[in-house]
């Protein structure tokens, strides 16, 4: 899809209040979208959207949504194929990252990390998918992670979820093109936005003793995250070309070549990864 082919159409983005939601909004409400940036924050998703670049052909607003209710999802996108006549795309962006060792890991957590990452896309799939059938058109772009790829260590909650989206994404893919319907799945590496310096929610048990934050885990591993303005320009021209893995950075690329050809290398790898970063961190 050409840049211009964007004006008039109609994109709800989830998790658009910030980082890679937000970032990807601009890109689109530059290029003369409708876009919708829903966040479980209303009020930072308001605030979103009228901080987007205007164009003539689209237009910005923002939605609170927890992607964990199904009705809520299905609500959103009745509302926004009624106002501009169809959904054209939506991206399931929401998304949360909990880490840690796992024998240490609250199963709250593990709970929140699968309602939110996995049962949220399939919510966004589940509301926007059929009326794309039946529009005969349309584009679901579900975000996942370089550990929906490859086994990441130390994230084992986060990257069952990430996993389970891409085979979600990969396999609808090849149903949905029965349909003149499109299906990317964007597995980003390291982002810069604010979910590396988010520990849990107030309402979840705190971290076990010891746990990192992400960026505390990257820069342990020494790499240093993509700004995320870029990588909203590179994913986007991927979702452009109907690409149905998008890897940005391109550096992805290496490590997913080695986990599919050599898994026991990637995992000597990640192993060094891991033990480097647990290294001076306390048991408990």
């Amino acid at each position: 899809m050409a840049e211009h082919t964007w004006a008039g159409k109609a994109a709800v983005v989830t998790g658009g209040a910030s980082g890679i939601g937000r970032a990807l909004g601009v890109e689109l409400a530059a290029r003369g979208a409708h876009v919708v940036l829903a966040d479980l924050d209303g009020d930072a998703a308001a605030a979103a959207a009228g901080g987007l670049p205007t164009h003539a052909a689209g237009s910005t607003v923002g939605r609170a949504l927890d992607v964990r209710d199904a009705r809520a999802v299905e609500a959103l996108v009745a509302e926004v194929a009624d106002r501009w006549g169809a959904l054209d795309l939506m991206v399931n962006n929401a998304g949360i990252s909990l880490g840690g060792r796992t024998h240490l890991m609250p199963p709250e957590h593990w709970q929140r990390t699968i309602e939110v990452n996995l049962i949220g896309v399939v919510n966004g799939v589940l509301a926007a998918y059929p009326r794309m059938v039946a529009q005969g058109h349309g584009h679901v772009v579900n975000m996942a992670s370089m550990a929906g790829l490859a086994p990441t260590p130390l994230t084992v909650a986060y990257t069952m979820t990430k996993h389970g989206v891409v085979g979600l994404s990969t396999t609808l893919r090849i149903e949905a093109a029965m349909h003149g319907v499109r299906v990317t799945v964007v597995c980003p590496g390291s982002i810069d936005t604010p979910i590396l310096d988010k520990g849990p929610s107030d309402d979840l048990p705190p971290a076990p003793a010891g746990t990192l934050r992400p960026r505390q885990f990257l820069e342990k591993v020494h790499q240093r995250p993509m700004p995320v303005d870029r990588f909203a320009r590179q994913a986007l021209r991927g979702i452009e070309r109907n690409r149905a893995i998008v890897i940005v950075p391109r550096s992805g690329h290496g490590l997913w070549w080695l986990q599919r050809i050599s898994p026991p290398a990637f995992g000597r790898l990640a192993g060094v990864l891991a033990r480097r970063v647990v290294r001076d961190l306390p048991e408990t």
